[in-house]
């Protein structure tokens, strides 16, 4: 893997040390927040899972490479280059032969840690089934990426534009565990509640870790969702949310907007009609799921000890 991987020295020394790392992806920086909260945020959740004890490991591809752990000037590239192509499963083999800058999905940096032997990932929310799929067929790479590759992911739920209900029903039958951090309610995201439940609750960064270890030591292929909702300090209403949400659909769907450009337009949209109060939910939702990650990768090191 050597051809492909570039690991930080930062990140480097922690392997060799043994250290825990926290993976986080790309896409949130190139397409999922403005500049420069982008970047701001992107350097504020490094240093937060450094402070709780584990080293973080951006992850992101330059030239064909794929960086494990990017350095500010790199962070600060990915922030404004508007030539970054956003890049999952299906793109991987592409960019990397052509030699391109990507930023990684949910599921790219997925792939990408496993590659690197990261166990923990942390981003914002994760892709899922989306709203009429049953007409569209639009299911985010995300979801099977998490039946088939062996990373933990810590989220704040999926993105509340998507059918929660449906994204629930896909990972269990994908055998994709569903856990609550501190709660027994799934998360929506910019919002605590979304009216469904977790398949477990679990109250402690050492309970989760031992459940992590468990599942990989059966020999039991996949990720894990480790649910943690928005802190209450910036949670938006449900109710209030999802008002803005099916406006924000119709606009996309009287722009013929589709595939992989949905996400960013209504998550653009969104920020609009909030007046800027969900993209400071989703900065405060990152930052809360870096601590927790960093968290549960120093408990999942210390449980393979």
């Amino acid at each position: 893997m050597n051809q492909w991987l570039d690991f930080s020295p930062e990140v480097r020394e922690a392997k060799e040390k043994g250290l825990p790392i926290v993976a986080l992806e790309s896409t949130i920086i190139s397409h999922g927040m403005p500049y420069p909260q982008n970047v701001e945020t992107a350097k504020e959740v490094e240093e937060i899972i450094r402070k709780n004890g584990a080293v973080p490991a951006t992850i992101g591809i330059m030239d064909g490479k794929i960086k494990i752990g990017l350095t500010d000037q790199e962070l600060e590239f990915f922030g404004t280059n508007k030539e970054i192509s956003k890049v999952s499963r299906r793109d991987f083999p592409y960019i990397v032969s052509k030699k391109k800058h990507g930023a990684t999905t949910v599921a790219a940096t997925m792939i990408s840690a496993k590659l690197a032997g990261i166990e923990v990932f942390v981003t914002g929310g994760i892709g899922g089934v989306h709203r009429e799929a049953e007409q569209t067929m639009d299911i985010s790479a995300d979801l099977t990426e998490l039946a088939q590759t062996d990373v933990a992911v810590v989220c704040a739920g999926v993105k509340s534009i998507l059918d929660i209900e449906k994204t629930l029903e896909y990972l269990e039958t994908w055998g994709v565990p569903v856990v609550g951090y501190k709660t027994d309610e799934f998360p929506a995201f910019y919002s605590r509640t979304s009216g469904f439940g977790v398949d477990y609750r679990l109250d402690e960064a050492e309970q989760v870790a031992e459940l992590i270890r468990t599942k990989w030591d059966l020999g039991l292929k996949g990720g894990l969702v480790i649910a943690n909702p928005v802190p209450e300090s910036h949670a938006l209403k449900e109710d209030e949310i999802e008002h803005i949400i099916q406006k924000a659909l119709e606009e996309a769907k009287s722009h013929l907007i589709k595939g992989k450009s949905v996400t960013p337009f209504l998550l653009g949209k969104i920020k609009e009609l909030t007046q800027g109060t969900s993209l400071e939910a989703n900065i405060a939702l990152v930052k809360h799921n870096a601590e927790v990650g960093a968290q549960i990768a120093a408990a999942l090191t210390n449980n393979r000890k």
